[in-house]
Protein backbone atom coordinates (compact mmCIF):
# COMPACT_ATOMS: atom_id res chain seq x y z
CA UNK A 1 0.00 0.00 0.00
CA UNK A 2 1.36 3.70 -0.50
CA UNK A 3 -0.19 6.34 1.04
CA UNK A 4 -0.53 9.96 -0.41
CA UNK A 5 -1.70 13.30 1.52
CA UNK A 6 -3.46 16.24 -0.47
CA UNK A 7 -2.03 19.89 0.06
CA UNK A 8 -3.10 22.93 -0.95
CA UNK A 9 -5.32 26.51 -0.71
CA UNK A 10 -8.48 26.29 -0.02
CA UNK A 11 -11.45 25.12 -2.53
CA UNK A 12 -8.84 24.42 -5.00
CA UNK A 13 -10.61 21.33 -5.48
CA UNK A 14 -8.62 18.83 -3.44
CA UNK A 15 -11.50 16.61 -2.26
CA UNK A 16 -13.15 17.28 -5.50
CA UNK A 17 -10.05 15.75 -7.28
CA UNK A 18 -9.73 12.76 -4.65
CA UNK A 19 -13.49 11.84 -5.60
CA UNK A 20 -13.17 11.77 -8.73
CA UNK A 21 -9.49 9.32 -8.65
CA UNK A 22 -11.83 6.81 -5.93
CA UNK A 23 -14.79 7.22 -6.53
CA UNK A 24 -15.39 7.73 -2.86
CA UNK A 25 -16.57 10.55 -0.54
CA UNK A 26 -13.71 12.03 1.57
CA UNK A 27 -15.25 14.46 3.24
CA UNK A 28 -16.99 12.45 6.35
CA UNK A 29 -18.90 15.34 8.59
CA UNK A 30 -22.46 16.66 7.25
CA UNK A 31 -20.91 20.36 8.07
CA UNK A 32 -18.55 19.67 5.69
CA UNK A 33 -21.01 18.71 2.91
CA UNK A 34 -23.07 21.72 3.91
CA UNK A 35 -20.20 24.47 3.76
CA UNK A 36 -18.38 22.29 1.17
CA UNK A 37 -15.19 22.55 2.86
CA UNK A 38 -12.64 20.49 4.18
CA UNK A 39 -12.50 20.82 7.77
CA UNK A 40 -10.98 17.82 8.90
CA UNK A 41 -8.90 15.16 7.68
CA UNK A 42 -10.48 12.45 5.40
CA UNK A 43 -9.94 9.12 3.42
CA UNK A 44 -10.42 7.49 0.39
CA UNK A 45 -8.68 4.80 -1.75
CA UNK A 46 -8.16 3.52 -4.91
CA UNK A 47 -6.10 1.04 -6.75
CA UNK A 48 -3.43 2.91 -9.64
CA UNK A 49 -2.48 -0.61 -10.77
CA UNK A 50 -3.64 -4.58 -10.47
CA UNK A 51 -0.94 -4.87 -7.41
CA UNK A 52 -1.22 -2.23 -4.76
CA UNK A 53 -3.87 0.04 -3.28
CA UNK A 54 -3.31 3.81 -2.83
CA UNK A 55 -4.98 5.52 -0.19
CA UNK A 56 -5.29 9.54 0.28
CA UNK A 57 -5.61 11.44 3.17
CA UNK A 58 -7.38 14.84 2.25
CA UNK A 59 -6.10 17.78 4.18
CA UNK A 60 -8.37 20.65 4.76
CA UNK A 61 -6.90 23.67 3.13
CA UNK A 62 -8.26 26.47 4.93
CA UNK A 63 -5.89 28.78 7.39
CA UNK A 64 -7.86 27.89 10.61
CA UNK A 65 -7.63 24.25 10.41
CA UNK A 66 -3.99 23.98 9.47
CA UNK A 67 -3.34 21.99 12.39
CA UNK A 68 -5.32 19.39 11.11
CA UNK A 69 -3.41 19.48 7.78
CA UNK A 70 -0.11 18.99 9.60
CA UNK A 71 -1.86 15.89 11.20
CA UNK A 72 -2.83 14.42 8.00
CA UNK A 73 0.90 15.25 6.56
CA UNK A 74 2.83 14.74 9.09
CA UNK A 75 2.92 10.62 9.15
CA UNK A 76 3.46 10.35 5.39
CA UNK A 77 6.02 10.82 2.48
CA UNK A 78 4.26 11.72 -0.93
CA UNK A 79 1.96 14.47 -1.76
CA UNK A 80 -0.92 15.58 -4.78
CA UNK A 81 -0.33 18.91 -4.43
CA UNK A 82 -3.17 20.87 -5.90
CA UNK A 83 -3.36 24.52 -7.23
CA UNK A 84 -6.64 25.72 -9.05
CA UNK A 85 -6.14 26.74 -12.69
CA UNK A 86 -8.28 29.61 -12.24
CA UNK A 87 -6.86 31.50 -8.91
CA UNK A 88 -3.23 30.08 -8.71
CA UNK A 89 -1.00 30.50 -6.30
CA UNK A 90 -2.22 31.08 -2.83
CA UNK A 91 -1.52 32.10 0.49
CA UNK A 92 -2.16 28.53 2.13
CA UNK A 93 -0.31 27.13 -0.92
CA UNK A 94 2.79 28.89 0.73
CA UNK A 95 2.20 27.49 4.20
CA UNK A 96 1.24 23.72 2.83
CA UNK A 97 4.64 24.16 0.77
CA UNK A 98 6.41 25.32 4.08
CA UNK A 99 5.11 22.37 5.76
CA UNK A 100 6.11 20.09 3.22
CA UNK A 101 9.73 21.40 3.44
CA UNK A 102 9.87 21.16 6.59
CA UNK A 103 9.15 17.61 7.32
CA UNK A 104 11.20 16.99 4.47
CA UNK A 105 8.79 15.54 2.09
CA UNK A 106 10.35 14.90 -1.63
CA UNK A 107 7.80 12.94 -3.72
CA UNK A 108 4.88 14.16 -4.98
CA UNK A 109 2.77 14.87 -8.13
CA UNK A 110 1.19 18.27 -9.16
CA UNK A 111 -2.23 18.91 -10.46
CA UNK A 112 -3.12 22.00 -12.03
CA UNK A 113 -6.92 21.48 -11.30
CA UNK A 114 -10.36 23.58 -12.20
CA UNK A 115 -8.68 23.57 -16.60
CA UNK A 116 -11.63 23.58 -18.29
CA UNK A 117 -11.82 27.10 -16.70
CA UNK A 118 -9.07 28.59 -17.01
CA UNK A 119 -5.97 27.52 -19.38
CA UNK A 120 -3.39 25.57 -16.80
CA UNK A 121 -0.12 27.09 -18.40
CA UNK A 122 0.41 30.35 -16.06
CA UNK A 123 -0.82 28.22 -13.07
CA UNK A 124 1.70 25.42 -13.87
CA UNK A 125 4.64 28.32 -14.48
CA UNK A 126 3.43 29.72 -11.49
CA UNK A 127 4.38 27.02 -9.18
CA UNK A 128 6.91 25.47 -10.72
CA UNK A 129 8.77 29.20 -9.68
CA UNK A 130 7.55 28.60 -6.40
CA UNK A 131 9.11 25.18 -6.07
CA UNK A 132 12.03 25.85 -7.13
CA UNK A 133 14.64 25.40 -4.97
CA UNK A 134 12.69 22.99 -2.53
CA UNK A 135 12.54 18.98 -2.31
CA UNK A 136 9.30 18.99 -4.41
CA UNK A 137 11.01 21.22 -7.08
CA UNK A 138 10.74 19.14 -10.69
CA UNK A 139 7.79 16.87 -9.54
CA UNK A 140 5.33 16.14 -12.58
CA UNK A 141 3.18 18.60 -13.08
CA UNK A 142 -0.54 17.55 -14.59
CA UNK A 143 -3.61 19.78 -15.85
CA UNK A 144 -6.96 18.18 -14.98
CA UNK A 145 -10.54 19.21 -14.53
CA UNK A 146 -12.53 16.81 -11.86
CA UNK A 147 -15.93 17.76 -13.21
CA UNK A 148 -15.23 17.08 -16.88
CA UNK A 149 -12.73 14.58 -16.00
CA UNK A 150 -10.23 15.81 -18.35
CA UNK A 151 -6.56 14.64 -17.58
CA UNK A 152 -7.75 11.96 -15.08
CA UNK A 153 -5.62 9.13 -16.75
CA UNK A 154 -2.82 11.38 -16.94
CA UNK A 155 -3.17 12.35 -13.57
CA UNK A 156 -3.70 8.20 -12.65
CA UNK A 157 -0.62 7.54 -14.60
CA UNK A 158 1.61 10.25 -12.79
CA UNK A 159 0.54 9.41 -9.43
CA UNK A 160 1.39 5.81 -10.35
CA UNK A 161 4.82 6.15 -11.23
CA UNK A 162 5.06 8.10 -8.08
CA UNK A 163 4.26 5.19 -6.42
CA UNK A 164 6.68 3.53 -8.05
CA UNK A 165 9.45 5.68 -7.21
CA UNK A 166 8.86 5.73 -3.52
CA UNK A 167 12.17 4.53 -1.59
CA UNK A 168 10.72 1.24 0.73
CA UNK A 169 9.63 2.32 4.59
CA UNK A 170 12.60 2.39 6.70
CA UNK A 171 12.96 -0.69 8.51
CA UNK A 172 12.14 0.09 12.26
CA UNK A 173 9.71 -1.00 14.99
CA UNK A 174 5.86 -0.23 14.83
CA UNK A 175 4.38 2.71 15.64
CA UNK A 176 1.00 4.49 14.11
CA UNK A 177 0.53 8.13 14.55
CA UNK A 178 -3.56 8.18 15.78
CA UNK A 179 -5.92 10.39 13.78
CA UNK A 180 -9.33 9.27 14.91
CA UNK A 181 -10.75 7.40 17.79
CA UNK A 182 -14.13 6.11 18.18
CA UNK A 183 -16.58 3.14 19.52
CA UNK A 184 -18.39 0.36 17.85
CA UNK A 185 -21.31 -1.27 19.20
CA UNK A 186 -20.10 -4.84 19.86
CA UNK A 187 -16.42 -4.01 18.73
CA UNK A 188 -15.59 -1.46 21.65
CA UNK A 189 -12.71 1.59 20.80
CA UNK A 190 -11.52 1.62 17.60
CA UNK A 191 -8.42 4.08 16.15
CA UNK A 192 -7.54 4.82 12.73
CA UNK A 193 -4.17 6.20 11.59
CA UNK A 194 -0.74 5.57 9.36
CA UNK A 195 1.52 2.77 10.02
CA UNK A 196 5.09 4.53 9.24
CA UNK A 197 7.12 1.61 10.11
CA UNK A 198 6.99 -1.55 11.49
CA UNK A 199 4.44 -4.47 11.73
CA UNK A 200 1.25 -4.93 13.55
CA UNK A 201 -0.60 -8.11 14.06
CA UNK A 202 -3.94 -9.07 15.86
CA UNK A 203 -2.95 -10.63 19.45
CA UNK A 204 -0.38 -7.76 19.56
CA UNK A 205 0.55 -5.67 22.97
CA UNK A 206 1.44 -2.36 21.99
CA UNK A 207 2.05 0.53 24.42
CA UNK A 208 -0.75 3.63 23.78
CA UNK A 209 1.81 6.82 24.66
CA UNK A 210 2.19 9.41 25.80
CA UNK A 211 -0.19 6.90 28.78
CA UNK A 212 2.29 4.44 28.68
CA UNK A 213 -0.70 2.19 29.04
CA UNK A 214 0.11 -1.40 27.40
CA UNK A 215 -3.14 -2.28 24.78
CA UNK A 216 -4.00 -5.68 23.36
CA UNK A 217 -4.73 -5.57 19.52
CA UNK A 218 -8.33 -7.12 19.04
CA UNK A 219 -9.26 -6.86 15.18
CA UNK A 220 -7.27 -4.92 12.39
CA UNK A 221 -8.92 -3.58 9.28
CA UNK A 222 -6.42 -2.07 6.31
CA UNK A 223 -9.03 0.16 4.05
CA UNK A 224 -11.77 -1.65 5.63
CA UNK A 225 -10.93 -5.17 4.98
CA UNK A 226 -9.93 -7.55 8.32
CA UNK A 227 -6.71 -8.24 8.37
CA UNK A 228 -4.31 -10.29 10.58
CA UNK A 229 -1.22 -8.55 9.69
CA UNK A 230 -0.30 -5.42 8.15
CA UNK A 231 2.95 -3.92 7.71
CA UNK A 232 4.10 -0.38 6.81
CA UNK A 233 3.36 1.87 5.11
CA UNK A 234 -0.77 1.11 5.24
CA UNK A 235 -3.49 2.95 6.62
CA UNK A 236 -4.76 1.04 9.67
CA UNK A 237 -8.13 0.88 11.50
CA UNK A 238 -7.22 -1.09 15.05
CA UNK A 239 -9.38 -2.39 17.46
CA UNK A 240 -8.26 -1.96 20.95
CA UNK A 241 -9.35 -4.32 24.13
CA UNK A 242 -10.10 -2.66 27.56
CA UNK A 243 -9.89 1.07 26.17
CA UNK A 244 -12.19 3.80 25.94
CA UNK A 245 -12.32 5.97 23.35
CA UNK A 246 -12.62 9.25 25.79
CA UNK A 247 -9.08 7.90 26.81
CA UNK A 248 -7.48 7.90 23.30
CA UNK A 249 -7.65 11.32 21.01
CA UNK A 250 -5.65 12.42 17.93
CA UNK A 251 -1.73 12.78 18.30
CA UNK A 252 -1.62 10.13 20.28
CA UNK A 253 0.57 6.66 19.20
CA UNK A 254 0.29 2.85 19.44
CA UNK A 255 4.46 1.97 19.11
CA UNK A 256 5.98 -1.11 20.00
CA UNK A 257 6.93 -2.10 23.64
CA UNK A 258 9.90 -1.22 25.05
CA UNK A 259 11.61 0.63 21.58
CA UNK A 260 11.02 4.34 22.32
CA UNK A 261 11.23 6.39 25.16
CA UNK A 262 8.56 9.26 26.07
CA UNK A 263 10.79 12.73 24.81
CA UNK A 264 9.98 15.35 26.91
CA UNK A 265 13.34 17.33 26.41
CA UNK A 266 15.57 17.01 22.92
CA UNK A 267 17.78 18.93 20.98
CA UNK A 268 17.21 19.52 17.46
CA UNK A 269 18.56 21.41 13.93
CA UNK A 270 16.81 24.41 13.00
CA UNK A 271 16.08 24.01 9.40
CA UNK A 272 14.56 27.06 6.88
CA UNK A 273 13.77 29.03 10.71
CA UNK A 274 12.99 32.44 10.76
CA UNK A 275 15.31 35.21 12.71
CA UNK A 276 14.86 35.39 16.30
CA UNK A 277 11.85 32.52 16.93
CA UNK A 278 9.49 32.95 19.56
CA UNK A 279 9.96 30.84 22.86
CA UNK A 280 6.48 29.35 23.21
CA UNK A 281 5.13 27.33 20.17
CA UNK A 282 3.45 23.85 19.12
CA UNK A 283 5.60 21.14 17.61
CA UNK A 284 3.72 19.33 15.06
CA UNK A 285 4.97 15.55 14.53
CA UNK A 286 3.16 12.73 13.00
CA UNK A 287 -0.39 13.23 14.13
CA UNK A 288 0.69 15.31 17.00
CA UNK A 289 0.76 18.94 17.84
CA UNK A 290 2.53 19.55 21.62
CA UNK A 291 3.02 22.64 23.23
CA UNK A 292 7.06 23.64 23.39
CA UNK A 293 9.67 26.13 24.63
CA UNK A 294 12.03 26.50 22.81
CA UNK A 295 15.83 27.94 23.65
CA UNK A 296 18.25 28.34 21.50
CA UNK A 297 21.38 27.56 21.68
CA UNK A 298 23.28 28.75 18.44
CA UNK A 299 22.40 29.64 15.20
CA UNK A 300 20.58 26.68 13.78
CA UNK A 301 20.26 24.35 17.61
CA UNK A 302 17.75 24.66 20.14
CA UNK A 303 16.43 22.50 22.79
CA UNK A 304 13.12 22.36 22.78
CA UNK A 305 11.19 21.51 25.89
CA UNK A 306 7.71 19.20 25.26
CA UNK A 307 4.29 19.81 26.93
CA UNK A 308 3.86 16.32 26.64
CA UNK A 309 5.79 13.33 26.22
CA UNK A 310 6.24 11.95 22.72
CA UNK A 311 7.90 9.06 21.48
CA UNK A 312 10.43 10.13 18.81
CA UNK A 313 13.48 8.66 17.57
CA UNK A 314 16.62 11.07 16.59
CA UNK A 315 16.75 11.86 12.97
CA UNK A 316 13.01 12.29 12.74
CA UNK A 317 11.73 15.88 11.62
CA UNK A 318 9.06 18.03 12.53
CA UNK A 319 8.21 21.82 12.28
CA UNK A 320 7.40 24.48 14.62
CA UNK A 321 4.63 26.40 14.15
CA UNK A 322 3.47 29.54 15.83
CA UNK A 323 0.29 29.37 16.60
CA UNK A 324 -0.62 33.23 17.19
CA UNK A 325 0.85 34.24 14.06
CA UNK A 326 -0.25 31.83 11.95
CA UNK A 327 2.71 31.00 10.50
CA UNK A 328 5.37 28.01 10.57
CA UNK A 329 8.47 29.04 12.42
CA UNK A 330 10.82 26.32 11.44
CA UNK A 331 11.54 22.60 10.17
CA UNK A 332 13.36 20.83 12.84
CA UNK A 333 15.74 17.65 12.87
CA UNK A 334 15.71 15.43 16.07
CA UNK A 335 19.56 15.78 16.95
CA UNK A 336 19.38 13.89 20.83
CA UNK A 337 16.68 12.88 22.65
CA UNK A 338 19.03 12.44 25.73
CA UNK A 339 20.55 15.82 26.01
CA UNK A 340 22.95 16.89 28.80
CA UNK A 341 22.06 19.25 31.50
CA UNK A 342 23.64 23.13 30.74
CA UNK A 343 23.68 24.48 34.26
CA UNK A 344 27.24 26.31 33.76
CA UNK A 345 27.89 29.82 31.65
CA UNK A 346 28.58 28.80 28.32
CA UNK A 347 27.49 25.77 27.76
CA UNK A 348 25.03 26.62 25.64
CA UNK A 349 27.33 27.63 23.40
CA UNK A 350 29.44 24.78 24.16
CA UNK A 351 26.53 22.58 22.91
CA UNK A 352 25.41 24.38 19.69
CA UNK A 353 29.18 23.32 18.77
CA UNK A 354 28.96 19.62 19.48
CA UNK A 355 25.46 19.63 17.74
CA UNK A 356 26.72 21.50 14.59
CA UNK A 357 28.95 18.72 14.03
CA UNK A 358 25.94 15.74 14.19
CA UNK A 359 24.42 13.96 11.10
CA UNK A 360 20.76 14.00 10.58
CA UNK A 361 21.09 10.56 10.63
CA UNK A 362 22.14 8.80 14.25
CA UNK A 363 25.14 6.40 14.11
CA UNK A 364 25.65 4.00 17.05
CA UNK A 365 29.17 3.66 17.19
CA UNK A 366 29.37 7.84 16.73
CA UNK A 367 26.60 8.27 19.84
CA UNK A 368 28.84 6.06 22.11
CA UNK A 369 32.04 7.47 20.85
CA UNK A 370 30.40 11.30 22.16
CA UNK A 371 28.82 9.65 25.29
CA UNK A 372 31.14 7.52 26.55
CA UNK A 373 28.85 5.19 28.14
CA UNK A 374 25.80 4.34 27.61
CA UNK A 375 22.98 1.67 27.95
CA UNK A 376 22.34 -0.25 25.51
CA UNK A 377 18.07 0.42 26.60
CA UNK A 378 18.68 3.96 25.85
CA UNK A 379 19.74 3.21 22.46
CA UNK A 380 17.37 1.37 21.57
CA UNK A 381 14.72 3.67 22.70
CA UNK A 382 16.54 6.45 21.46
CA UNK A 383 16.29 4.98 17.85
CA UNK A 384 19.73 4.08 17.13
CA UNK A 385 20.13 0.72 17.94
CA UNK A 386 17.18 -2.09 16.25
CA UNK A 387 16.21 -4.06 19.85
CA UNK A 388 17.90 -7.41 18.29
CA UNK A 389 20.97 -5.99 16.98
CA UNK A 390 23.75 -7.10 18.05
CA UNK A 391 26.22 -4.58 19.85
CA UNK A 392 29.24 -3.02 17.03
CA UNK A 393 32.28 -4.87 17.33
CA UNK A 394 34.43 -1.77 18.26
CA UNK A 395 33.28 -1.05 21.18
CA UNK A 396 32.78 -2.51 25.13
CA UNK A 397 30.35 -3.85 26.47
CA UNK A 398 30.04 -5.07 30.20
CA UNK A 399 26.47 -5.80 31.18
CA UNK A 400 23.95 -3.55 30.08
CA UNK A 401 26.70 -0.36 29.32
CA UNK A 402 27.93 -0.21 25.64
CA UNK A 403 31.37 1.93 26.34
CA UNK A 404 33.89 3.62 24.16
CA UNK A 405 37.35 1.51 24.31
CA UNK A 406 39.25 4.78 25.21
CA UNK A 407 37.11 5.74 27.76
CA UNK A 408 36.85 1.99 29.20
CA UNK A 409 40.51 2.10 28.90
CA UNK A 410 40.64 5.26 30.77
CA UNK A 411 38.56 3.94 34.01
CA UNK A 412 40.90 0.90 34.32
CA UNK A 413 43.86 2.83 34.60
CA UNK A 414 42.38 5.46 36.95
CA UNK A 415 40.77 2.81 39.39
CA UNK A 416 44.08 0.25 39.29
CA UNK A 417 45.71 4.29 40.31
CA UNK A 418 43.27 4.52 42.56
CA UNK A 419 43.33 1.50 44.51
CA UNK A 420 47.35 1.65 44.69
CA UNK A 421 47.01 5.34 46.40
CA UNK A 422 43.98 4.33 48.85
CA UNK A 423 46.20 1.07 49.91
CA UNK A 424 49.36 3.02 50.00
CA UNK A 425 47.75 5.90 52.63
CA UNK A 426 46.14 3.09 54.12
CA UNK A 427 48.15 0.23 54.68
CA UNK A 428 45.50 -1.89 57.10
CA UNK A 429 42.44 -1.20 55.06
CA UNK A 430 40.45 -4.02 53.73
CA UNK A 431 40.17 -2.06 50.42
CA UNK A 432 39.23 0.74 48.71
CA UNK A 433 34.90 1.21 49.11
CA UNK A 434 33.24 0.41 46.01
CA UNK A 435 31.27 3.59 46.28
CA UNK A 436 34.69 5.40 46.44
CA UNK A 437 36.09 3.62 43.49
CA UNK A 438 33.92 4.47 41.58
CA UNK A 439 33.56 8.01 42.25
CA UNK A 440 37.37 8.38 41.74
CA UNK A 441 37.52 6.28 38.44
CA UNK A 442 34.56 8.78 37.16
CA UNK A 443 32.55 5.76 36.60
CA UNK A 444 28.73 6.57 35.80
CA UNK A 445 27.25 2.90 37.25
CA UNK A 446 28.35 1.29 40.78
CA UNK A 447 27.89 -2.32 39.21
CA UNK A 448 30.72 -1.32 36.64
CA UNK A 449 33.53 -1.98 39.40
CA UNK A 450 33.53 -5.65 39.29
CA UNK A 451 33.87 -5.44 35.49
CA UNK A 452 36.49 -3.05 35.79
CA UNK A 453 38.04 -4.55 38.66
CA UNK A 454 38.81 -8.09 36.68
CA UNK A 455 40.01 -5.93 33.68
CA UNK A 456 42.68 -4.18 36.24
CA UNK A 457 43.83 -7.00 37.81
CA UNK A 458 42.33 -6.21 40.85
CA UNK A 459 39.38 -8.16 43.23
CA UNK A 460 36.08 -6.64 44.49
CA UNK A 461 35.39 -8.31 48.00
CA UNK A 462 33.19 -7.81 50.56
CA UNK A 463 35.94 -5.42 51.93
CA UNK A 464 36.27 -3.03 48.92
CA UNK A 465 38.48 -2.86 45.72
CA UNK A 466 42.22 -4.85 46.33
CA UNK A 467 45.14 -6.36 44.70
CA UNK A 468 45.18 -9.68 44.26
CA UNK A 469 47.93 -9.93 46.33
CA UNK A 470 48.41 -7.32 48.58
CA UNK A 471 51.29 -6.97 51.09
CA UNK A 472 50.14 -5.50 54.63
CA UNK A 473 52.74 -3.46 56.51
CA UNK A 474 51.51 -3.97 60.40
CA UNK A 475 53.40 -1.72 62.81
CA UNK A 476 55.97 -3.34 64.64
CA UNK A 477 54.10 -4.01 67.97
CA UNK A 478 50.70 -5.18 65.97
CA UNK A 479 52.72 -7.67 64.13
CA UNK A 480 54.91 -9.20 67.15
CA UNK A 481 51.89 -9.30 69.06
CA UNK A 482 49.93 -11.40 65.83
CA UNK A 483 53.38 -13.88 65.65
CA UNK A 484 52.68 -14.51 69.18
CA UNK A 485 49.40 -15.28 68.72
CA UNK A 486 49.80 -17.13 65.54
CA UNK A 487 52.27 -19.65 66.98
CA UNK A 488 49.96 -20.26 70.47
CA UNK A 489 47.32 -20.91 67.76
CA UNK A 490 49.55 -23.69 65.99
CA UNK A 491 50.48 -25.31 69.19
CA UNK A 492 46.93 -25.17 70.33
CA UNK A 493 44.57 -24.62 67.50
CA UNK A 494 41.20 -23.83 68.97
CA UNK A 495 42.73 -21.48 72.25
CA UNK A 496 41.57 -18.16 70.27
CA UNK A 497 42.91 -15.22 71.99
CA UNK A 498 39.65 -13.50 74.10
CA UNK A 499 38.24 -9.92 73.73
CA UNK A 500 40.19 -9.03 77.02
CA UNK A 501 43.54 -9.98 75.45
CA UNK A 502 42.63 -8.52 72.02
CA UNK A 503 42.32 -4.89 73.77
CA UNK A 504 45.28 -5.27 76.14
CA UNK A 505 46.89 -5.83 72.90
CA UNK A 506 45.62 -2.79 71.36
CA UNK A 507 44.24 -5.11 68.28
CA UNK A 508 41.91 -2.96 66.55
CA UNK A 509 39.50 -4.09 64.50
CA UNK A 510 41.30 -2.77 61.51
CA UNK A 511 44.21 -4.52 62.44
CA UNK A 512 42.41 -8.14 62.68
CA UNK A 513 40.40 -7.15 59.47
CA UNK A 514 44.12 -6.31 57.83
CA UNK A 515 45.32 -10.41 59.33
CA UNK A 516 42.27 -11.62 57.69
CA UNK A 517 42.79 -10.15 54.75
CA UNK A 518 46.75 -10.77 54.43
CA UNK A 519 45.38 -14.92 55.44
CA UNK A 520 47.40 -14.67 58.76
CA UNK A 521 43.86 -15.55 60.64
CA UNK A 522 40.54 -16.73 60.30
CA UNK A 523 37.53 -14.41 61.70
CA UNK A 524 35.22 -17.37 63.10
CA UNK A 525 33.17 -14.53 64.82
CA UNK A 526 33.14 -11.57 66.59
CA UNK A 527 36.11 -11.60 69.18
CA UNK A 528 36.88 -15.20 67.91
CA UNK A 529 40.14 -15.72 65.58
CA UNK A 530 41.87 -18.72 64.79
CA UNK A 531 44.32 -19.66 62.15
CA UNK A 532 42.94 -20.17 57.98
CA UNK A 533 43.12 -24.60 58.94
CA UNK A 534 42.02 -24.28 61.49
CA UNK A 535 37.76 -25.24 60.31
CA UNK A 536 39.10 -27.98 58.25
CA UNK A 537 41.04 -29.15 62.14
CA UNK A 538 37.92 -28.81 64.05
CA UNK A 539 35.90 -31.16 61.18
CA UNK A 540 38.91 -33.93 61.24
CA UNK A 541 38.39 -34.08 64.63
CA UNK A 542 34.53 -34.56 64.52
CA UNK A 543 34.85 -37.01 62.33
CA UNK A 544 36.59 -39.15 64.99
CA UNK A 545 34.24 -39.28 67.43
CA UNK A 546 30.43 -40.80 67.55
CA UNK A 547 27.33 -39.04 65.27
CA UNK A 548 25.93 -37.32 66.14
CA UNK A 549 27.43 -35.16 68.41
CA UNK A 550 26.04 -32.85 71.13
CA UNK A 551 27.98 -28.92 71.70
CA UNK A 552 29.66 -30.54 74.54
CA UNK A 553 31.01 -33.25 72.91
CA UNK A 554 32.51 -30.83 70.10
CA UNK A 555 34.51 -29.13 72.99
CA UNK A 556 35.75 -31.96 74.48
CA UNK A 557 37.05 -32.86 70.99
CA UNK A 558 38.15 -29.30 70.18
CA UNK A 559 39.79 -29.31 73.67
CA UNK A 560 38.08 -25.48 73.93
CA UNK A 561 35.52 -23.85 75.74
CA UNK A 562 31.87 -22.63 74.84
CA UNK A 563 33.00 -19.21 73.69
CA UNK A 564 34.81 -20.30 71.00
CA UNK A 565 32.98 -24.00 70.50
CA UNK A 566 29.42 -22.43 69.86
CA UNK A 567 30.84 -19.77 67.13
CA UNK A 568 33.09 -22.37 65.63
CA UNK A 569 30.21 -24.87 65.47
CA UNK A 570 27.96 -22.31 63.36
CA UNK A 571 30.55 -21.29 61.60
CA UNK A 572 31.10 -24.72 60.23
CA UNK A 573 27.05 -25.25 59.89
CA UNK A 574 26.49 -22.04 57.43
CA UNK A 575 29.92 -23.46 55.47
CA UNK A 576 28.26 -26.69 55.19
CA UNK A 577 30.67 -28.77 56.67
CA UNK A 578 28.13 -30.13 59.94
CA UNK A 579 24.66 -30.03 60.09
CA UNK A 580 21.99 -30.52 62.89
CA UNK A 581 19.89 -33.28 63.15
CA UNK A 582 17.87 -31.96 66.28
CA UNK A 583 17.74 -29.21 68.25
CA UNK A 584 20.99 -30.34 70.02
CA UNK A 585 23.08 -32.48 67.91
CA UNK A 586 24.60 -32.21 64.53
CA UNK A 587 26.89 -34.15 62.40
CA UNK A 588 29.58 -34.06 60.37
CA UNK A 589 28.16 -33.19 56.22
CA UNK A 590 31.59 -32.61 53.98
CA UNK A 591 34.59 -30.92 54.36
CA UNK A 592 34.45 -27.15 55.03
CA UNK A 593 35.53 -24.84 51.86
Amino acid sequence: MFVIATAGHVDHGKSMLVRALTGMEPDRWAEEVRRGMTIDLGFAWTTLDDEHMTAFVDVPGHQRFVSNMLAGVGPVTAVLFVVAADEGWRRQSTEHLAALQALNVRHGVLAVTRCDLADPSPAIAQARERLRNTGLAGMPAVAVSAASGHGLDALRAALRELTRALPAPQPGPARLWIDRSFTIRGSGTVVTGTLGSGTIAVGDNLVLEPAGRTVQVRGLQSLKTKVQRAEAVSRLAVNLRGLGADDIRRGHALVQPGAFAQVTTMDVRLVRHVDRPPSHLVLHVGSAAVPVRLRMLGPDAARLTLATGLPLHMGERGLLRDPGAHHIVAGIVVLDTMPPQLPARGDARRRATQLSRMTDRPDVVAEITRRGAVRREALVTAGVLAQQAPAPADVVVAGEWLVDPTLWKTWVSTLSAAVDEWMSANPLSTGLAPQMAARRAGVTDLRLIGVLATEAGLVLGSGGVHRRETRICFPEPVSRVLDEICARLRKDPFAAPSADELVRHRLSRQHLGAAVRAGLLCRVADDVYLLPDAPAEAVRRLEGIEQPFTVSQARVAWGTSRRVAVPLLEYLDNQGATRRTGTTHRMVHRQPT
